[in-house]
């Protein structure tokens, strides 16, 4: 089963100070997710965006992390707006090839 990537983006409307804060309390809650192999937190201050990038070892895990409450609570977090997700099927062997963590 090809392992799966997720990439989330959201508008936020805090400082980046406290954003920072709350993703690090918030670390040890993703890094728990079951399937979850790796989670890479992004990051455009001038822009006010933010998000990750997740790799989930397959759609299922990916599919029950996104009906998930740690899910719910970020796409219901009163300071995010605009939230996007979206799934794709990882290419294994060019990844490999492009040294990509997979």
């Amino acid at each position: 089963m090809p392992k799966q990537l997720l990439e989330i983006s959201f508008k936020f409307n805090i400082p980046r100070a406290e954003y920072e804060a709350a993703a690090c309390d918030l670390a040890n809650a993703f890094a728990n997710v079951p399937g979850l192999q790796w989670k890479v937190w992004t990051l455009n201050e001038q822009d006010k965006e933010a998000g990750g990038v997740y790799l989930f070892e397959d759609e299922s895990s990916l599919q029950t992390f996104l009906a998930s409450d740690l899910a719910a609570q970020v796409k219901n977090h009163p300071a995010f707006s605009e939230l996007s997700a979206k799934p794709y099927e990882v290419l294994e062997e060019p990844t490999r090839t492009c040294r990509g963590p997979v």
